[in-house]
């Protein structure tokens, strides 16, 4: 809990899961979506990934990370808990209409 709770207490790997929550996403679009360099994108990711937040895929060469299930049942409810309240939030609406518009055939090249 300690781990997860610490790599969500940043404001860029909180918004990285909220538009994972949604889905799985290529790390071209979370750096579009968040307006990152790809070695910023890359170190929130690898927080994420060692917190136990988040999985990773390679295809070809690109990643693209899902958000991890969660065995412990408090990581779990917290998980579910900050998922839901993303809706509310503009900034994380923003975010995901910028995803949106990059997400497509071909949008990772």
């Amino acid at each position: 809990m300690t781990r997860l709770l610490k790599a969500l207490g940043d404001e860029t790997r909180l918004r990285m899961v909220a538009l994972l929550a949604h889905g799985e996403l290529c790390v071209c679009h979370l750096e579009s979506a968040l307006e990152l360099s790809q070695p910023t994108a890359s170190r929130h990711l690898a927080v994420l990934r060692a917190a136990g937040v988040v999985d990773s895929r390679r295809e070809g060469t690109w990643v693209h990370y899902k958000l991890a299930r969660q065995a412990d049942p408090d990581c779990k409810g917290l998980m579910r808990s900050l998922a839901s309240g993303f809706a509310r939030r503009h900034l994380l609406r923003q975010d995901l209409e910028r995803v949106l518009r990059k997400k497509g055939p071909g949008s990772c090249r």
